[in-house]
């Protein structure tokens, strides 16, 4: 296949990835110094790299710090590449129910998506906030000392103290506060669609339906914050 020919399906990759249904204020993001151009590894040409990293910033901004609007698009700037990875298959395998995600993450060749993952986690742009304060202190405390009386472990025990995750644990620091309410909100209709290929989003499942929906908020709301 030709690259002319997955471009252009290769600029929805960050425009659906993690693809959000809430509901939000049409924002753009404040104007920021455009990032400095990852190297990209020898097996990827440098001008098809750029192209494809510049496509990305169409919808998650410069730095992929995301966008809000009326279907956010995630944070990627600082994320774990092998979540980035996994959940890419995740789109292929419909285990994450997405028609776009899943044609788009068929045509990336292992060294591409290698590189932009790398690219994403090198990226540090400070996080959008914006979230209401007052619901950060609730969000804290079950961040790191879970819902005990519900069962629910702190989040911190996978996604680690300072929100930044590990491996195929994603980094939760500055995401987008209305991102984060759709996913959990809706996880079991966005994640872990084929039992026959499981994967992390197993191990949230039980957490995401036990938590109700103001605990949802603080949470969300606290690592809105997080850098």
């Amino acid at each position: 296949m030709h690259i002319a020919k997955v471009l252009a399906p290769t600029a929805l990759l960050l425009a659906v990835f993690f693809v959000a249904g809430a509901n939000a204020d049409e924002a753009k993001p404040p104007a920021e110094a455009k990032p400095p151009a990852a190297a990209p590894p020898a097996s990827v040409p440098t001008k098809e790299f750029q192209a494809k990293a510049t496509y990305c910033q169409t919808c998650h901004g410069l730095s992929a710090r995301g966008f809000i609007g009326t279907n956010p698009m995630p944070r990627l700037a600082g994320q774990q590449p092998a979540y980035i990875k996994n959940q890419l298959q995740a789109f292929i395998d419909h285990a994450r129910l997405n028609p776009v995600m899943g044609n788009v993450a068929h045509v990336l060749s292992p060294a591409m998506v290698e590189a932009l993952s790398k690219h994403f986690q090198a990226l540090d742009p400070p996080p959008y906030g914006g979230a209401p304060k007052d619901l950060v202190d609730a969000g804290q405390k079950i961040f790191h000392e879970g819902v005990p009386s519900a069962d629910i472990p702190a989040c911190e025990t996978c996604h680690g103290a300072d929100g930044h995750g590990k491996d195929d644990f994603p980094r939760l620091a500055g995401q987008l506060y209305p991102y984060v309410i759709n996913e959990l909100t809706n996880w079991a209709k966005l994640r872990g669609q084929d039992p026959n290929k499981p994967d992390n989003s197993a191990i949230m499942a039980p957490y995401a339906e036990k938590l109700s929906k103001d605990q949802i908020a603080a949470v969300a709301a606290y690592v809105s914050y997080l850098k």
